[in-house]
């Protein structure tokens, strides 16, 4: 038992090491950089008409659109945090998720901004009114991340035994897995919107390419982990948590078929939900500590 335990942790570390993660971290902060630069530069030689493309380009007629390549960058680097706290707590993946929408989200007003009209009736254009609820939306999503992650730094660490070694070496095959499989994803995703950009075949949204299938893998990935759960804990307030969790995942999954304020709403509604969850859950937990006492 210990054995496999042991080969677990050690890929764990290799994947996962600070070495590699400083390494992303600053490959992250070069290519940010660098792409910034470059659709800079693509947007400027297509408005003195240097190149032609055959397709519709949204991202290539104002300069503001050049920030959503560095966004899109530090969103993948995002991922690979989550996917690595993954193991540590279901409470740290979760804020992650938070921290990785609510990206998505400013991301989208970048990429947005060149669509805005400003002429009569302004607040009736759809394309204003999408910047008036992610403009908003992003103010109470940040004001709720913050009340969740105030909420999980007042958890009780409960001290390590086997059964949570096993259960966190568990975890971590989840997260190796989960890891080489979005690889997998995000290239199929790439090659199948760019197939269907040249084709002039792409109908859905710039902004939820990859990310479907991410929360897709990601809501699977957190099933697994709570059926897991299930041999090292019985407590009902923790599988009430960790259940609710999962709606969450489930929200912001949901929230990427839909447009406009819907949009905006479900993704509030997933960090809102969570926070009465972590908020219940640690009511709970204090009333349970005050009675052992």
């Amino acid at each position: 038992m210990k054995n496999w335990q042991s080969k677990v942790d050690y890929l764990f570390e290799i994947v996962f090491s600070d070495t590699n993660q400083k390494k992303l971290e600053k490959a992250t902060l070069w290519l940010s950089i660098i792409g910034f630069i470059i659709h800079l530069l693509l947007i400027y030689a297509k408005k003195f008409h240097l190149f032609e493309i055959p397709f519709e380009a949204g991202l290539l007629i104002n300069p503001i659109s050049a920030i959503y390549t560095p966004f899109t960058i530090i969103l993948i680097y995002e991922i690979y945090l989550l996917v690595l706290n993954l193991p540590r707590s279901f409470t740290t993946s979760v804020s992650k998720q938070f921290e990785i929408i609510s990206l998505i989200l400013i991301r989208r007003i970048f990429a947005d901004i060149p669509k805005i009209d400003l002429t009569n009736e302004w607040h009736t254009t759809p394309a204003n009114l999408q910047l008036i609820y992610d403009v908003l939306g992003i103010l109470i999503l940040f004001f709720l991340i913050h009340l969740f992650n105030k909420g999980r730094l007042k958890l009780h660490k409960k001290p390590t035994n086997t059964s949570i070694e096993k259960f966190v070496s568990s975890k971590k095959i989840v997260s190796l897995v989960l890891l080489f499989l979005l690889i997998g994803v995000s290239f199929t995703s790439v090659f199948s919107w760019s197939k269907a950009l040249i084709y002039n075949t792409s109908s859905g949204d710039i902004n939820a390419i990859f990310y479907n299938e991410f929360f897709s893998v990601l809501i699977l990935a957190d099933v697994f982990i709570l059926l897991l759960s299930f041999q090292y804990t019985e407590r009902y307030n923790q599988i009430i948590r960790n259940t609710g969790f999962i709606i969450c995942t489930i929200l912001i999954r949901l929230s990427f078929g839909v447009p406009g304020l819907t949009n905006v709403v479900l993704i509030i509604s997933s960090v809102l939900f969570g926070l009465l969850i972590l908020t219940i859950y640690n009511l709970s937990e204090r009333a349970l500590n005050d009675k052992i006492s």
